[in-house]
This record gives structure tokens, sequence and C-alpha cells, in this order.
């Protein structure tokens, strides 16, 4: 082998060395950043800027169940940086996303703060993001819930309390029928029959009224509302309900008071405050309305000297078709929506209603709602008294037995 081949030769093998050694530092410098990648347990910039934008929480544990990182909000389940993942369940399922090498889900219940009795329904989701490291997102899903339990409910109860009068009628029909020959039977069973479609009527726009008021929708017709005018228009509705059942109505307080809504909505939520008072009121009671302007505030209160409403039923009574007394709601032709009603025509105009009861001496509901100032140019005292003139005199009648 000549000396220029010798050379060629070994320039080759050096090369090839050099090439060789340049591969194997290469791959060492790869092996151990991936080998620093699989045991780092610090979090990338990216997951801890989602993590504090985030509404639900979420936390990023390593394998042992420390928590590295976590959002506001995963303080709420006792989730803290720093400190290991207590809870069973949620170690659970990070092990098992863990296990399937990706991500695995579940809904669980879980306490908030350490409180057992307020256990929150969600769906929680750990998904593997590197060796080490499993985001944990926990979503609160107990409204959700509940909302949809309340439209199943609304669905059954409306569907139960339309059966009564529907059921009824029908079968008054056949009663009719089969007396045909009997004139008096017929004139009575065609009154219940006129009694049970008034109820329905009154059951059908009520569901009507307060599905509207649950709707996402806004108020349609909000202007400027006198409350005195409200008043009276209430009042005048049910004058003749009070003096049937022998119960006075007395309006004082405050006058001028101003809020801003719908007045048509304002109008039935005070009217079914008044037709409650006087329904559960005795004969030669008082019912009394009164206004009261504090600061940016105009409360109005319907009290009765009635039966009262029990403490076990109080935190129920808003609710849809709830009666505090069955028995007596039934023989008032009562619906069991008109609380509910005044629930949330309130919530809707931005206030509250509250209640003050005692068993035996009488109920006081308490709408209290945003005041504003009174429009210029507008003054409706005639108008308003005019209207409870007009409520005198036919409560006069009534009276006097001009009514029929």
């Amino acid at each position: 082998m000549t000396l220029p081949q010798i050379a060629l030769l070994a320039l080759a093998v050096g090369l090839a060395i050099g090439v060789g050694l340049s591969l194997l530092v290469a791959w060492a410098y790869r092996a151990r950043a991936r080998v620093a990648d699989e045991s780092s347990l610090v979090v990338p910039d990216g997951v801890t800027a989602v993590l504090g934008s985030m509404d639900d929480a979420a936390c990023v544990v390593d394998s042992s169940g420390l928590v590295l990182a976590a959002s506001r909000a995963a303080s709420r389940f006792g989730i803290e940086v720093g400190a290991p993942l207590e809870n069973p369940e949620l170690r659970q399922l990070v092990r098992g996303g863990r296990a399937e090498g990706g991500s695995a889900s579940e809904s669980l219940r879980l306490t908030r703060g350490g409180l057992s009795l307020d256990p929150r329904l969600v769906s929680a989701r750990a998904s593997v993001i590197s060796p080490r490291m499993t985001l944990l997102i926990i979503r609160d899903v107990t409204e959700q819930e509940r909302l949809d339990q309340m439209r199943r409910d609304f669905v059954a109860n409306t569907s139960h309390e339309l059966k009564t009068p529907v059921g009824a009628v029908t079968l008054l029909a056949e009663a009719i029928e089969s007396a045909a020959d009997d004139p008096a039977q017929v004139r009575h069973f065609a009154s219940r029959i006129s009694a049970e479609a008034s109820r329905l009527g009154q059951l059908t726009g009520r569901i009507m009224s307060l599905s509207r008021l649950q709707a996402e929708d806004a108020l349609s017709d909000v202007r400027p509302v006198a409350i005195d005018e409200v008043l009276a228009t209430a009042f005048e509705a049910h004058v003749v309900q009070a003096d049937s059942a022998g119960v006075e109505i007395a309006r004082g307080g405050d006058r001028g008071a101003w809020v801003r809504g719908d007045s048509q909505i304002l109008i039935e939520a005070f009217g079914n405050l008044i037709a409650n008072a006087v329904a559960y009121s005795p004969k030669g009671s008082r019912v009394g309305i009164g206004v009261k302007v504090v600061d940016d505030v105009v409360e109005i209160a319907v009290s009765d000297q009635g039966i009262g409403i029990a403490e076990s039923d109080r935190e129920r009574i808003f609710e849809r078709f709830y009666r505090a007394d069955e028995a007596r709601s039934r023989r008032t032709g009562g619906t069991g929506l008109g609380l509910a009603i005044v629930k949330h025509a309130t919530q809707r105009h931005g206030g509250e209603v509250r209640l003050w009861s005692r068993p035996g001496r009488g109920s006081t509901f308490t709408i209290r709602l945003p005041r504003i100032d009174a429009p210029p140019r507008i003054d409706t005292d005639k108008k308003n008294k005019k209207r409870e003139r007009k409520a005198a005199k036919a409560a006069a009648r009534v009276r006097n037995g001009e009514h029929e």
C-alpha cells in the first residue's frame, strides 16, 4: 500500500471516529435533557398562565400527589400549592389518568373548605402533561344539577296541578249528562265547572307569568313606576275579595316613591301578597300596606293578622307549588305559585323580599326595591286618589249588598 493510500485510509478512519464521537456526545446530551425533563418539577410558564386565568378549580400535581401549581378557585376545595392532594377520590383519578397514559374523567361529590354539609357535584378530569406532572381540572356543576332538578320538578308539578281541574271538569261534564232531567243538579254542576275552569285559567296564567320571569330575557317594558299607582291598582283589584272575607285593607306610609321596572309585573306581585294576606286572615281583621323610603331603597310591606307561617315552612314558602296549609289553599283556590312569582318579580327588579311571621300572630312580607328620583313633570297624586275613592265606593257597594 502506497503512502498516499495509507494517508487517505487514516483520514477516513479519523473522520469516522470523529463523526461517531460527535453523534455519541449529541445522544448523551439529548438523553440527559430527556432525563432532566422527566424528573423536572418545574411547571411550564404556559401552564401557569392558563391556571391564573381559569375560573374553574384546577391544579398541577406530581407523581406523588404534591400540588405544584393551582388556580385561585382551587382553594375552595382545599387544594393549596406545596401541599399534597388530600382528597382520595381525586388522587385515584390522577392515578387513573397516568395509568391510561392520557386522561381520565369522573363525576364526584366533593366538599368545599372542609365543610361536610356542603357537598358539591363536580366534573373532574385528569390529563397527563409530562412524565411526572398531571393537570387536574375540577368543574363545579352543582348549580346546573339544581336547575335541571328544578326543571324536572316544575314539569312534574305542573302536570299534576293541571290534571286536577281538567279531571274535575271531565267528571262534572259526565255528571251533567247523567242529570240532564234535573235542572237544579245541572245548574249546580255547571257552576262547579265554571269554578274549575276559572281555577284552570288562573293556574295557566300564573305558570306563564312565572315562566316569563324565569326566562333569561330582560324585562320588556322598563320605565319609571310610581309605587302609589301600583299599590292603588293592586288594592282596587282585591277590594271585593277583602270585603267578601270581612277583611279591611289599610294603606299607609310614605308617598311619592318611584322605582324603575315593569308596572304590570309589580302590580301582579303586590296583588299576590294582598290576595294571600286576605285569604289567610280571619274575618274582622286588617291587612296593612305600608311604604317606607330608606335612603336609596323603597320598602313595601304587606302585613296580616292571620294564622302565620311555621318556622319549618319559611325556607320553602317561596318554592313553586309549595303550600304551608294545603287544605286551606285548596279551599281558597290557591295555586301555590303566588309567592314564587313575588320572589322572581322582585329579583328581576334588583330587589329582595323578606318575611317575618309568627304562628297565630300573622305575617309581614316586605319587598325592597331600588329607589329612583321622580321623573320631571309627572304628578299622579290625583290619579291615585281617584283610584282609591273608586275602590272605596266598590267596597261600600259590596257591604250594602249591591254587588252581584
